[in-house]
């Protein structure tokens, strides 16, 4: 299964162009099997998603983008999250708690909401975006050698906001899900690969 896992809509990301709509449509063109809204520190989408999903008969998993105290984290599986910004380690006790997984978005991207060296500290973390598609090259390398070293899962997203965004990179999955609980179990137990658009497909990678 290849899956975009990081996308805004508009409707609860103000920051965002996309309708679900464009988003299903463009994901499809480009050969994904599912999709992640993560919007900006809301899960309002989700209703609206469910029901999206099961007319197109095309996955789409709600999330969120959670702005800890010391950067964002995604998260599934939970059904709330503090109504204020906590401590990156918190959060994740919590999404622990609640048996879903979470993943250190754009880590070292330069706009002071990445975990950065906090990678270190924070503990129970599942993954890390090593290929997000709004942060340069190097410092997605740079996510990508932490991650090697801490030995967590490596996530590819696009972080789209823009049509043109969505799917520049992608994660692979050894499995077809179409359920929330699903998804999350499979990320919780399975090896993950980054992908990256090449024009006409993805290429699973190990390095980049």
């Amino acid at each position: 299964m290849l899956i975009d896992l990081h996308l805004h809509e508009k409707t609860c990301s103000p920051d965002s162009f996309l309708s679900l709509e464009e988003i299903v449509n463009r994901a499809r063109q480009m050969g994904l099997d599912g999709v992640c809204i993560t919007d900006h520190d809301s899960m309002g989408l989700r209703a609206q998603a469910e029901a999206y999903s099961r007319e197109t008969g095309f996955p789409i998993f709600v999330g969120v983008e959670y702005f800890s105290l010391q950067g964002d984290i995604t998260a599934w599986g939970i059904d709330r999250f503090p109504g204020h910004r906590v401590d990156a380690q918190v959060f994740v006790e919590q999404v622990n708690a609640a048996g879903g997984f979470c993943v250190s978005c754009h880590p070292f991207r330069n706009n002071n909401r990445g975990l950065e060296d906090n990678l270190r500290r924070v503990r129970g973390l599942h993954g890390v975006e090593v290929l997000n598609g709004s942060t340069d090259l190097e410092a997605n390398r740079t996510a990508l050698r932490y991650c090697r070293e801490l030995g967590l899962q490596p996530i590819g997203a696009s972080d789209a906001h823009t049509l043109a965004q969505v799917g520049k990179y992608a994660t692979w999955l050894p499995a077809y899900v179409t359920a929330l609980e699903d998804f999350v179990s499979l990320l919780r137990r399975s090896s993950t690969r980054p992908a990256i658009w090449n024009g006409t497909s993805y290429d699973v990678v190990d390095t980049f």
